[in-house]
């Protein structure tokens, strides 16, 4: 028999008055890592117009079980935002793309031994209108819900159930906001009030949620603390991140994949910066590594991931694992893997989830946000894994820490790294390329038995050297800076872009437009204009603080001087445009 339902008052004061009960009895944690497909980036229904639908679900389904067949893992397959009608309360799906609901897809999912999970937009009114049981906890501007008072909550939390009690058993909640207030009572408390008032009543209503049902799982999005726009942030983070909520959640993400404001030749070099960085700093505010999920491997053709289809996947799939999340998350068009392809996952997921298992995941080196060298190792009593990634621009040499449990690191071996360069183990140190990502093995990982090849998408350096040039401005705050460089006798010229305020600090800059037409860099020789090969040329919707080109030699004349014009459309606040160039050798 269920309990009687409480009202978000008292669930919000029973929590109040049983706050330490409560920490003493936290939910247990997954008994072992999961791996979960979300469909989103297959359909992008905020930074594209590809519409979710059941025919859509269903395929991606087909291909789990393709997938399967080769090896691969799958526990849960969490359907993202949009599957729930507009006026339907997160109760009934959207009718014109799931004309008969979706028993279909939970009947599939049944068959293949695969747990469902949804997404839910918890208090902030996205694409749902309020339900007449939410219209007593609406907000003044009437775009959010109050968990405090009201209806609202007690409600969500029956909706929960409603999914619960039909098969779900993974939960998304996103787009949290816990400075929702009731219409009027922003007059009369305080923010801070409003906040925990909030915050109490929905960790109180989730912790009797998993009381009731122990083995849900729930994963916290936007909403829960960090700043996730840049890694150009302040740290300790302004918005720091409760760890109250692991009370509650298995675990928490710490942002959606888009470039770090660290310039990078290859864009999507830049993207697994960013996801390394954040991870990296939900870690030091105290969120163990396998209470994170990254949120950093989504292939697919839609805007949300700037079209990037399959590429450089492979190490974007061994930073997933590597960072130590319990719960690995693969977003996209699965049918954009092959069956080599799957069976490189197949292999991954049966190296890295013993070690994943045993906690022994850990960070080492600088801060990726800051463009030190870093990486991450997992190890076992026979060996270890480590990840290591170079995001300079110049050769760095990074060491490899001993292993936590006194394994000596002992013979090493580069089992996967990106073309180009090759990265070289000195003792316990390895030498990288600029922007490049290699997998080291020790121990019994070292064996070649472990291989796992090359990054073609990405191609590093294999020689980088700085060319001592000054560009000049138009101004204390300019758009435009040029400067004029004598072309060398070999390589290629590297033009690196990035852009600050007045202060000094990292400006990101918004547009609709193709950041290609944003940041541009131009090179003439001889009254010719030159080929400046960019790959930052893609509608980011996060914006974006640098811009970096290449001028092949090929177009270049040697001992001629080469005039470069570098500009940026910022027009919001004024700009500082600071620029070098490098001479790279492939």
């Amino acid at each position: 028999m269920r309990p009687p339902r409480l009202t978000a008052f008292a669930v919000a004061l029973l929590f109040a008055l049983c706050e330490t009960t409560v920490a003493a009895e936290r939910h247990p944690f997954l008994a072992a890592p999961v791996w979960v497909y979300n469909n989103w980036s297959v359909y992008d229904e905020l930074s594209d117009n590809v519409r979710l639908t059941e025919a859509l679900a269903l395929e991606q389904l087909a291909e789990i079980e393709r997938l399967q067949r080769d090896g691969v893992h799958i526990d849960y397959y969490l359907m993202d935002a949009f599957w729930f009608a507009p006026d339907g309360g997160y109760r009934e799906w959207r009718a014109e793309d799931w004309p008969e609901g979706p028993g279909r897809w939970f009947a599939a999912l049944a068959r293949l031994g695969i747990k469902p999970g949804l997404w839910f937009g918890a208090n902030t009114l996205l694409g749902i209108e309020p339900a007449p049981a939410w219209r007593s906890s609406l907000s003044t501007g009437g775009h959010f819900l109050a968990f405090y008072g009201g209806g609202f909550l007690r409600d969500f939390v029956e909706v929960l159930q409603y999914w619960y009690d039909r098969g779900v058993r993974l939960f998304k909640i996103d787009f949290v906001e816990l400075g929702a207030a009731l219409a009027g009572d922003e007059e009369r408390m305080k923010p801070a009030e409003i906040r925990a008032r909030n915050k109490a009543a929905l960790h109180g209503a989730l912790a009797e949620f998993r009381r009731r049902n122990p083995d849900a799982v729930f994963v916290a999005f936007n909403g829960f603390g960090g700043d996730l726009g840049s890694t150009a942030g302040p740290f300790p983070f302004e918005d720091p991140i409760d760890l109250d909520w692991l009370d509650v959640f298995d675990a928490l993400f710490p942002g959606d994949p888009r470039p770090a404001d660290v310039p990078q030749m290859d864009f999507w070099r830049a993207v697994d910066i960013y996801t390394d960085h954040m991870v990296r700093r939900f870690n030091d505010s105290g969120v163990p590594l396998e209470r994170i999920d990254s949120t950093g491997f989504m292939i697919g053709g839609t805007g949300t991931n700037f079209g990037r289809r399959t590429n450089a996947w492979r190490g974007m799939l061994l930073l997933l694992a590597a960072r130590g999340g319990w719960i690995n998350t693969i977003y996209g068009n699965l049918d954009f893997l092959d069956d080599d392809d799957a069976q490189f996952l197949a292999r991954v997921q049966r190296i890295y989830t013993p070690l994943q298992s045993a906690r022994t995941t850990r960070t080492f080196g600088g801060i990726p946000g800051e463009a030190e060298p870093y990486g991450f190792v997992s190890s076992d009593r026979e060996g270890a894994l480590y990840t290591a990634v170079n995001p300079a621009q110049s050769v760095a040499a990074l060491p490899l820490p001993a292993v936590v449990d006194g394994a000596p690191n002992g013979p090493a071996r580069v089992l996967f790294r990106d073309a180009g360069f090759v990265p070289v183990l000195d003792g316990d140190e390895i030498r990288l390329g600029p922007g490049q990502l290699a997998l080291v093995g020790t121990g019994r990982y070292a064996d070649p038995s472990y291989d796992l090849g090359i990054e073609p998408d990405i191609v590093i350096p294999r020689e980088i050297e700085p060319v001592g040039v000054a560009f000049g401005g138009r101004g204390e705050a300019s758009n435009v800076v040029e400067t004029s460089v004598e072309v060398p006798e070999s390589g290629d010229l590297r033009i690196v872009l990035q852009q600050r305020n007045l202060d000094g600090a990292i400006v990101r800059s918004f547009s609709r437009r193709n950041m290609g037409e944003f940041f541009v860099i131009e090179a003439e020789q001889d009254g010719v204009r030159l080929p400046v090969e960019i790959r930052y040329d893609k509608r980011i919707w996060s914006g974006l603080s640098w811009a970096v080109g290449e001028i092949r030699h090929s177009a270049l004349r040697p001992g001629k001087t080469v005039r470069l014009h570098l500009s940026s459309a910022e027009s919001k606040d004024p700009v500082i445009l600071e620029a070098r160039i490098y001479r790279v050798e492939y």
